[in-house]
């Protein structure tokens, strides 16, 4: 910018810079603008000097991310100015302020034609700028045939012409529909004749753009392209200021190898051959070596080359040399070039027949797999993955499974499901799939879904030779003393289905099966349950005529069970409890289950046809169509914790709710069709137990104060301290915003900015801490430590005593929630500037909503389960006064932010919402939880609430949870913090508070 003489300017600046806080930077700011204001209004006595630092002061203003809604006239009346300075300021304000779409734009059309059929060059390129900073349509419409002219005018200099080529760029892809390049073939051989480097790479970008969308128009450029590169590689008539660190204009090569990659294929032979043999030096002569700008752009022209010579699909002898290259690159030390070698070699794969070449690096490939950057690793488990066949699949699942148990939570699912299909794809024989399949649920149980188990059972069932093999190793899983609730389901279902064929080895009699499975019962949740009363049906079948001892234990539980407050438990064992009694007519009626029709897994299907899709694109359009590297995972967030269900005829029964996963079981069972009874549409139903909505009894205390088990305040909010040196917003505000969102800034002060960036799965979190110092000066004695509740395992990195200036240090904290809770982690803050001691407690956002995963029910899926839930602890309602007003769609706002997701339509009353969530822990697992709220269309100040779930401390903790959310907490309410010695100098000021770490999170 050209500033000199602007002294108001200048002070103006110097004065926001100086600024302690965003309230005084706001101030001033306000100020300045009612001045700006007040001056237009006179606009006849401003002088164009006045007018043009009014304009810069606003453009300031803009830039600092405040509002700038009047002065856009002045700004664009600046245009027609006939010197140089106000024309200039003119031309940036205007198309920093206004976009493609304002009014003001149309009264400065044919000044900026006027600009650029004119024979100023500087106007010229002004103007050029603005056109393709805007790109408006109407621009397009009017200016487009002009900056044709311009572009391929033989009297332009190579200034004009550059921003005339970038400017046409932009019309084009912006307005495509307007601008006409119909018959611009011959005018772009034309200036990829050009010797002009500067002007030849912005035409190439245009030459890019074009051919992208019609290559069919352009087939006569392709030579000249082929000559570009070798002028480029044999650096001839390439000058200076375009050699980057020895490399002749890698910019301009990365476009020109893009550009051919949009023609299918290169016919004529001289120019086949005069392309591959640059790419050849581009291969020969690009290695690794200290000076990291020289390595991203000899690596940026690189890859650019590989991708050309996978479009190609170039000899065997070139392939090969290229993974050879990059078998040299996954070995470096560099992890972005690791990076790229192993993201270049799975492109390879997708592409090429070059598999055989790869599998020479399998053990680089499997090394990476320990790297400590965790992009590294997933492009490592996509390319052995992409590699796997039945010659190496046995040492890739083993690595995988060996990986599995030291692999950070957020990678094992996909490690998980990767495996089993590998295993499935290439197993040598069933029993190693099983095997397999075992292990995985042993070694990664909650990241197993439930489809990966089913698909095992249904190949032991349509395998006899299997069946003992597979009862057998679910046998020796259950004589752990621990196991994961997923192993116990499979174990129960093949013991179950096939334990009478063990029955000759020892400690697999029906007693012996029996009594090892049902003492896990404890352990397990509702839904497994359900699976276990089958299995000791089944197993009561296969010991007929029955030992009296194991028929009497049986029907005990099954006695047990026949008043359990879950109705699918209720249900099985009223009707196993009286099918028992059968006698020989119950081998019939719980006979083994039949044979499933021959059929391949939904999830090789999936694979194989990403793959065929995959190959037949081009490097090009692979790299435009990419698709995720986990194209694999099943439809479902989260793993279901829903069983088989058998009904009276034995037959296996969808469950009621599904969790997302409705196909999942249809891989497993047939479905007997017997559905719950659709209820009137006019009716109660959620009242069930509820009286007529009448707001009314004692009033209730408020919910902030509610006692956990262990007599600690289920809330236990921090207030701010009271150092000298304060926040610059509220940290309660701050506390409040992250509880509904995964990012932003958790606390901050002149000094110091603390992020967070959080991750949730399950009953796990993983969050990252981002400490920043915004000083030019080090924070000393920087100490963070964890308060945890009692009901959470949090595990913190190590923070460094010492931060550098203006640096920022990230610390990954580890999450498990153990139960239910509204309790709070509390960090532990401090540090200290120059000679005093700042200390803070900060809440850490682990609150319950974030292990909450959304679930939309219907009405078959949510009246059966809210039903089932009939009364106290595990159904409790409350009528909750001081409630904040709000309308009701604000209210569904609020439920959806907290992850409780509102079904419309459930309830007939208007008035009403109802919403369901999943809750995980490590004690619940996942848990169904049911919402309804009744509102008093004439007092929103109250309303009812009814909460319901599988556990009574999870149903207290969440009504307390939600009511806290509803009403307005007092400031007084706050329980008082220990106070720290507090620093008692002044803050010390830092210019652009903020600036170091803005949009780091």
């Amino acid at each position: 910018m050209a500033l000199s003489g602007m002294r108001g300017l200048s002070v103006f600046i110097s004065e926001i810079r100086n600024c302690q806080n965003k309230e005084q930077e706001r101030l001033r700011v306000d100020k300045e603008l009612g001045n700006i204001r007040t001056r237009f209004k006179n606009e006849k006595g401003l002088t164009p000097y006045e007018k043009k630092k009014y304009v810069w002061k606003m453009l300031y203003i803009f830039m600092l991310g405040y509002d700038v809604d009047f002065g856009h006239m002045e700004a664009v009346s600046l245009i027609s100015a006939p010197k140089y300075p106000e024309k200039q300021v003119g031309y940036l304000v205007t198309s920093c302020l206004l976009n493609e779409n304002h009014d003001f734009l149309r009264l400065a059309i044919n000044t900026v034609r006027n600009d650029i059929i004119g024979r100023n060059e500087t106007f010229q390129c002004l103007a050029l700028t603005l056109v393709g900073n805007i790109g408006g349509r109407e621009f397009a419409e009017s200016l487009a045939p002009d900056v044709q002219k311009l572009l391929i005018s033989s009297s332009c200099r190579p200034l004009v012409k550059k921003k005339a080529a970038l400017c046409l760029l932009r019309l084009v892809r912006k307005n495509p529909d307007v601008v006409n390049v119909d018959g611009w073939s011959d005018r772009m051989a034309q200036l990829l004749d050009e010797r002009n480097v500067g002007v030849l790479t912005s035409s190439m970008s245009l030459f890019v753009s074009l051919v992208s969308n019609n290559h069919e128009a352009y087939w006569s450029c392709l030579p000249k392209c082929v000559k570009v590169l070798e002028r480029l590689a044999r650096n001839q008539d390439v000058p200076q200021e375009y050699t980057y660190y020895g490399i002749p204009s890698p910019w301009l090569q990365v476009k020109t190898l893009r550009a051919l990659q949009y023609f299918p294929t290169i016919e004529d032979p001289n120019t086949r051959r005069a392309l591959f043999e640059v790419l050849q030096r581009v291969l020969m002569g690009t290695d690794v070596v200290k000076n990291v700008n020289k390595n991203n752009a000899s690596h940026a022209v690189l890859f650019e080359a590989l991708a050309l010579v996978m479009h190609l699909d170039a000899e065997k002898e070139m392939m090969s040399q290229c993974v050879a290259l990059l078998g040299k690159f996954i070995a470096v030390r560099e992890p972005n070039i690791r990076y790229l070698g192993l993201e270049n070699m799975t492109r390879m794969l997708m592409v090429t027949d070059v598999q055989d070449i790869i599998k020479r690096h399998q053990a680089q490939i499997i090394t990476s797999l320990k790297d400590p950057d965790i992009s590294i690793r997933r492009r490592a488990l996509d390319l052995l993955y992409a590699m796997c066949d039945t010659s190496n699949a046995k040492d890739i699942v083993e690595e995988l499974l060996q990986y599995l148990g030291t692999a950070e939570f957020a990678m094992r699912e996909e490690l998980a499901l990767k495996a089993a299909i590998l295993a499935e794809k290439f197993a040598p024989d069933l029993s190693w799939y099983v095997d397999v399949i075992l292990q995985l649920i042993d070694k990664a149980g909650d990241f197993v879904s439930d489809d990966i188990w089913f698909r095992v059972v249904q190949f032991v069932t349509n395998n006899e030779d299997l069946q003992p093999y597979a009862a057998l190793k679910a046998r020796e899983y259950l004589d752990k003393p621990a196991i994961h609730e997923t192993m116990m389901k499979v174990s129960a279902y093949l013991l179950g289905e096939y334990s009478h064929l063990l029955a000759r080895r020892p400690g697999c009699s029906p007693k012996e099966i029996f009594g090892i499975i049902h003492e896990k019962l404890p352990t397990v949740s509702t839904p497994t349950i359900s699976i276990l009363l089958s299995t000791y049906a089944k197993i009561l079948m296969h010991s007929q005529p029955p030992d009296p001892e194991l028929q009497n234990q049986i029907w005990a539980i099954f006695s047990k069970y026949e008043t359990s407050i879950d109705a699918e438990i209720q249900q099985r064992a009223v009707e196993y409890f009286t099918l028992s009694k059968k006698g020989a007519a119950l081998m019939d009626i719980l006979a083994e289950m039949p044979k499933f029709p021959e059929r391949e897994s939904s999830l090789i299907k999936k694979a194989e046809d990403t793959e065929a899709d995959t190959a037949e694109l081009s490097a090009i359009k692979s790299r435009a169509q990419q698709q995720a590297s986990n194209a694999l995972v099943v439809t479902g967030q989260q793993p279901t914790n829903e069983p088989l269900q058998v009904t009276q005829l034995g037959m296996v029964k969808i469950p009621s709710i599904n969790m997302e996963n409705n196909h999942v079981d249809q891989e497993v069972a047939q479905t007997n069709g017997i559905t719950g009874d659709v209820e009137p549409q006019n009716a109660d139903i959620l009242g069930d137990l509820l009286s007529p909505l009448a707001i009314e009894g004692p009033p209730g205390v408020s919910g902030t104060e509610t006692l956990s088990e262990d007599g600690a305040l289920a809330l236990a909010p921090v207030g701010e301290q009271e150092n000298a040196i304060k926040p610059i917003v509220d940290i309660v505000e701050r506390f409040h915003a992250l509880c509904v969102n995964d990012s932003g800034v958790l606390y901050e002060d002149p000094y110091v900015q603390i992020g967070i960036k959080a991750e949730w799965r399950g009953h796990q979190g993983r969050l990252v801490l981002f400490l920043g110092n915004k000083t030019t000066s080090s924070l000393d004695a920087v100490q963070a430590v964890i308060l945890p509740p009692s009901h959470m395992k949090l595990e913190l990195s190590s923070v460094p005593e010492i931060i550098p200036p203006r640096s920022q240090v990230q610390c990954p904290l580890e999450v498990v929630n153990l139960r239910p809770s509204r309790d709070v982690a509390v960090l532990d803050f401090s540090y200290k500037f120059g000679t005093n001691l700042v200390d803070n407690k900060l809440r850490i956002p682990a609150v319950l909503n974030k292990f909450f995963q959304p679930i939309t029910l219907s009405a078959e899926e949510f009246f059966p389960q809210w039903r089932s839930l009939a009364a106290p602890p595990l159904k409790l309602q409350e009528v909750v006064r001081g409630v904040r007003p709000m309308s009701l769609g604000e209210m569904a706002n609020l439920l959806n932010s907290l992850r409780l997701i509102v079904s419309p339509g459930l309830d007939p009353n208007a008035n009403n919402l109802v919403a369901s969530t999943t809750f995980y822990s490590e004690s619940t697992r996942s848990m169904l939880c049911l919402v309804r709220i009744e509102t008093d269309p004439a007092d929103r100040t109250q309303l009812r609430m009814t909460v319901a779930s599988g556990d009574p401390t999870l149903t207290l903790e969440l009504k307390e949870f939600i009511k806290e959310q509803l009403i307005s907490i007092p400031t007084a309410s706050k329980p008082p913090v220990p106070q720290q010695p507090q620093p008692t100098t002044q803050p010390i000021s830092s210019s652009d508070p903020g600036a170091l770490l803005a949009g780091l999170l």
